[in-house]
């Protein structure tokens, strides 16, 4: 599983001229499942997200997470995150996994951020077209990768 967090000031994702979630202050969460992957590795990530310390606290130092600021989750489904270009100029999909089970672990990720962590999330809509308009505060941009085990 790969996810890419942005601390945000403001993330937005529209579909179809209309939103569909949006946050205020908190992380904007893009992620992609691999074809190996399974609920473990959701587990882990959506723990790893979480308890991320990204946050400045009053020394101006990162050292608090979303849970300690309040903020907003919004997680965003991109399987171009598995895009795969060694050879030639064109991704190659072939480790993303396929949609039922892509769009299975991306809602089970979700609900383990908000159920398990008790976070506000928002989504994006799987398999859509989506617009995302974000302002990256910092910019803080983190990548998490975990890979499945036996992989």
């Amino acid at each position: 599983m790969r996810v890419c967090v942005q601390r945000v000031a403001r993330a937005t994702v529209t579909v179809n001229g209309s939103i569909a979630g949006q946050i205020g202050q908190g992380l904007l969460i893009l992620i992609g499942v691999g074809k190996s992957d399974t609920t473990h590795e959701a587990d882990w990530v959506a723990e790893k997200c979480a308890g991320l310390r990204v946050f400045t606290n009053s020394e101006g130092k990162m050292d608090l997470s979303v849970l300690d600021v309040k903020g907003s989750v919004l997680v965003v489904p991109q399987f171009t995150l598995y895009g795969d270009v060694h050879k030639g100029k064109r991704p190659n999909f072939t480790n993303a996994a396929g949609p039922e089970m892509g769009k299975e672990l991306y809602e089970h990720f979700c609900e383990q951020v908000c159920k398990v962590h008790g976070l506000v999330v928002q989504t994006g809509v799987f398999g859509a077209h989506m617009d995302v308009e974000l302002v990256n505060d910092g910019p803080v941009t983190i990548w998490i990768e975990k890979e499945a085990e036996g992989s």
